[in-house]
């Protein structure tokens, strides 16, 4: 498993995939694709193991757009995509923690383990 974000992309410069990401995706990229998911742009079973940047850097776009039509807000999406959004986001933080992952520790690494 990557040890820091810049571990998100291989050596020659493709994505290793969502589940082979810093605790299962917990990184920008990982959550463009999640985002994909909940707007259906992406199947759920899609990872993006092996894209190249460009190819994640169009999902972005895609994502964005999607996110401007809600105002950047999940409490505007529509009562089927806030649930989705829920569920996705939920089960990705459950799954991180369960790797070792603490919301905050990759942005200050001196916080103890009480967060």
């Amino acid at each position: 498993m990557p040890t820091s974000n810049r571990e998100s992309i291989r050596n020659d410069r493709r994505y290793v995939g969502l589940h082979n990401d810093l605790y299962g995706g917990m990184t920008p990229i990982g959550n463009i694709i999640r985002d994909a998911w909940v707007f259906g742009i992406l199947p759920e079973d899609q990872t993006c193991d092996g894209w190249e940047i460009g190819q994640i850097q169009a999902l972005q776009s895609q994502v964005n757009a999607k996110w401007d039509e809600y105002g950047l807000r999940p409490s505007a999406l529509p009562d089927d995509l806030r649930e989705r959004h829920e569920r996705i986001h939920n089960e990705a933080i459950a799954r991180a923690r369960e790797h070792g992952w603490v919301p905050g520790r990759d942005i200050d690494s001196d916080m103890d383990d009480n967060g």
